[in-house]
């Protein structure tokens, strides 16, 4: 469907929240309500008496008459998508309290900006470098968070700092990074997936074309994973985004999207071996100002040590309460970017501005509770596993362990009270 299908359609009265650049999501159910996803705000209700179920009606035939398709007790789910809007309709005979819809807007423009992210608190100077010297170092990059956090427009901010002469190949299901549009000079190539051409099928065809990056929208399936991990596999670097509650537990996540008998410990190996970075992002309401914030909470290095051991260094991190914890990387990262010909400048992660007393880059701990889940699932001890509890609601078991191994087996650590005792 595309622009000029698009103009023949009347918004009405959603159209002024269509053209305004804070408005990202405009959601529509229960007999009239009116919600909106805003930068600024978050989401809220606004009134408009003239936006019914009608008129909501009325919108989804206009779409489904142009795009061909019928919108009715039989065919009772359409949706609609545009270069930069993206439309999904549920009729009242599923929606039994009147139709829903829900409009988003994918623009093709970069949202976050250095400087504005920096003064926003979006993210530190330091962590804002060091994932630009990842992206320079060609480091294979996973940012995890919840639905509406903004995950793909990080990941739009890192595919624009890769080199311009490195081409770069988009994977998605449903067209959100437009960064052949962003970037018309770039040798980029646009791939979207249907139910003709699988995720495997354009990954072969995308290997054919011979991308630096590939950059897979989101991944959510089994076939993604395996997508993800043969793009790697194969010596091309991945920039993505997965649904996951902290970046430590990226990849479980992974794991558990495969639904096979796959041999966990494996799996998790391979895992560790070909992503080097995991990010977290966390959206929440400001209780003070009432605004809408996205910070990046969570930065996490992944790797397998001279031990065989499958091993998460938390190089930042930061609870709710602002308190945050830096340590610097470890060899095996620093060893990957020099391979690349990246060298990090001495003491890039500022572990001087921690809140209390910053531990060594070495220290380890119990597993982390992000590996819970699968932990359980092998059937371990609990005794040497953390619970999956929410995030930040024990400040003292997610600091006190900045490093974590699959196998979950506890690691003397003398520094370990002092860090419990800051948080």
């Amino acid at each position: 469907m595309n622009e000029i299908v698009f103009d023949q359609i009347d918004f009405g009265e959603l159209k002024k929240y269509l053209d305004d650049p804070d408005v990202t999501d405009i959601s529509y159910s229960n007999g009239g309500q009116l919600w909106l996803k805003t930068l600024s705000k978050g989401i809220y209700r606004v009134e408009e008496p003239n936006i019914n179920n009608a008129f909501m009606e009325k919108l989804a035939f206009q779409c489904s008459n142009v795009m061909g398709k019928t919108f009715n007790m039989a065919s009772p789910f359409l949706d609609a998508e545009s270069t930069e809007l993206r439309l999904n309709f549920v009729h009242d005979s599923i929606a039994r309290n009147g139709i829903a819809a829900v409009l988003r807007k994918t623009p093709a423009k970069v949202r976050l900006e250095k400087d504005k992210i920096i003064a926003d608190k979006y993210v530190t100077l330091d962590i804002h470098d060091f994932l630009l010297k990842c992206v320079e170092g060609h480091c294979n990059i996973i940012v995890s968070g919840e639905t509406g956090s903004g995950k793909t427009e990080l990941v739009k901010y890192l595919a624009a700092h890769t080199a311009e002469n490195e081409k770069i190949i988009t994977i998605e299901d449903t067209l959100e990074l437009h960064l052949d549009r962003i970037f018309p000079h770039r040798d980029i190539v646009s791939m979207k997936t249907n139910n003709i051409a699988s995720y495997s099928d354009v990954l072969v065809t995308c290997m054919r074309q011979n991308p630096k990056w590939i950059l897979l929208s989101e991944i959510r399936s089994a076939e993604a994973v395996m997508a993800a991990r043969n793009s790697i596999s194969s010596g091309h670097y991945i920039l993505s985004t997965i649904h996951a509650s902290n970046a430590a537990s990226i990849p479980s996540r992974m794991y558990s999207l495969l639904e096979t008998n796959q041999d966990i410990d494996q799996f998790l190996k391979s895992i560790y071996r070909y992503i080097q970075i995991g990010v977290y992002i966390r959206g929440y309401q400001d209780k003070t100002t009432r605004k809408f914030v996205r910070e990046i909470a969570e930065v996490v290095e992944f790797y397998v040590n001279d031990a065989n051991e499958a091993v998460c260094n938390i190089i930042y991190k930061k609870n709710m309460e602002g308190n945050t914890i830096r340590h610097n990387p470890s060899k095996y990262l620093i060893d990957y970017l020099e391979g690349q010909g990246v060298v990090l400048p001495n003491n890039m992660i500022k572990v001087e501005e921690n809140n209390g007393e910053t531990t060594n880059s070495n220290m380890s701990g119990m597993q982390d509770g992000g590996f819970s889940a699968i932990g359980t699932a092998m059937q371990q001890p609990q005794s040497t596993m953390t619970s999956q509890t929410p995030q930040f609601q024990s400040s003292s078991s997610t600091f006190m362990n900045h490093q974590s191994t699959v196998s979950g087996q506890p690691v003397s650590n003398p520094t370990t009270s002092t860090i419990e005792s800051l948080f």
